[in-house]
């Protein structure tokens, strides 16, 4: 007869077997993914990219979820407490590392998220209203020197505000900060002149840009690029190190064991690697980047105390 501890040895290497196999099974179920912005925005429409080719590989659905409010927070808070199992994760962008210096109930991306992939990352771009009396960087600290408290500057989340409050403080001068639910709402107000100026993705506005309707100033990128309004200046010509670049990735609840982490990240990075989505990326303005978890976490890490000492700075608090 086998002895007690002998009993309890082989039951603890069953217990651990069996999850190692359950790990190993992934995905044995739908992958929920978590947007934490409305429908039909770039966040939403990556998302299904990305998503749908993922269900293909792995043959398991992709149930989008949105949950837009709180400037993204809602949805970061239910990935955040979702099953640390590598069947939800959550697209995130800037907002997951700036939210904590805008809002006192937003979660720690640190310590209740863990990191999985960098899927992308794009320039932004500096819109006016065409009546807007400046066509260049330098014109526009001008205008915010010569009209102090008169310059506005529509301050619609994470990177928009950013750049607005970088702008403010390398000229010198007061400017307005409007606050906007978003780009999409932030854009109609500079093209019908209640806001003068905008940071803005440059997939969402080149329509804009193209017809007319807003002026584009310059890019936020760190030197001009090719594709979609590559022949734009870019701000750090006129105002030394001035970078403001977004990005899309992936995040699951912090206690999803290493091994998922590491079957997800190997999966979408399969997929970001097809022609099909890497022309969709293109398509968009995207430019995609890919790699491993520790190298999103490295760029989340970097952005947190760069955009953190400007808000910081401008005199933000978190509400």
């Amino acid at each position: 007869m086998k002895s007690k501890v002998q009993m309890v040895l082989l039951a603890l290497a069953m217990s651990a077997a069996s999850a190692s196999h359950a790990q190993s099974a992934w995905p044995s179920k739908p992958i929920r993914w978590i947007v934490p912005f409305p429908p039909g925005g770039p966040a939403d429409l990556v998302t299904r990219i990305v998503s749908a080719k993922l269900a293909e590989r792995t043959g398991q659905p992709a149930v989008v979820e949105n949950r837009g409010g709180a400037g993204g927070n809602v949805g970061h808070e239910a990935a955040a407490k979702a099953a640390p199992d590598g069947h939800t994760v959550v697209f995130v962008v800037p907002a997951i590392i700036t939210n904590p210096f805008f809002l006192k109930a937003s979660i720690d991306p640190f310590k209740e998220l863990a990191p999985v992939i960098h899927l992308d990352s794009a320039w932004m771009v500096l819109l006016a209203n065409p009546a807007f009396p400046a066509a260049t960087v330098s014109e526009v600290i001008a205008q915010a020197r010569a009209h102090p408290g008169k310059v506005s500057c529509a301050a619609s989340g994470a990177l928009p505000q950013v750049g607005c409050e970088m702008l403010r403080s390398y000229a010198g001068a007061d400017m307005i900060m409007v606050q906007y639910k978003g780009n999409a709402p932030a854009l109609n107000a500079v093209m019908g002149g209640e806001v003068n100026l905008l940071f803005d993705l440059l997939n969402t506005a080149q329509g804009q840009v193209k017809s007319g309707r807003v002026r584009a100033i310059a890019a936020t990128s760190a030197k001009r690029g090719a594709g979609p309004l590559g022949e734009l200046p870019v701000i750090s010509e006129t105002i030394p190190d001035f970078e403001l670049v977004t990005w899309h990735g992936v995040m699951v609840p912090a206690a999803t064991p290493k091994d998922v982490v590491q079957k997800l990240n190997r999966e979408i990075q399969w997929v970001l690697e097809q022609p099909e989505i890497r022309q969709r990326f293109a398509d968009d303005g995207l430019d995609i980047t890919g790699g491993t978890p520790q190298v999103f976490e490295t760029l989340l890490k970097r952005d947190y105390s760069k955009y953190g000492r400007i808000l910081v700075g401008a005199g933000i608090k978190p509400e």
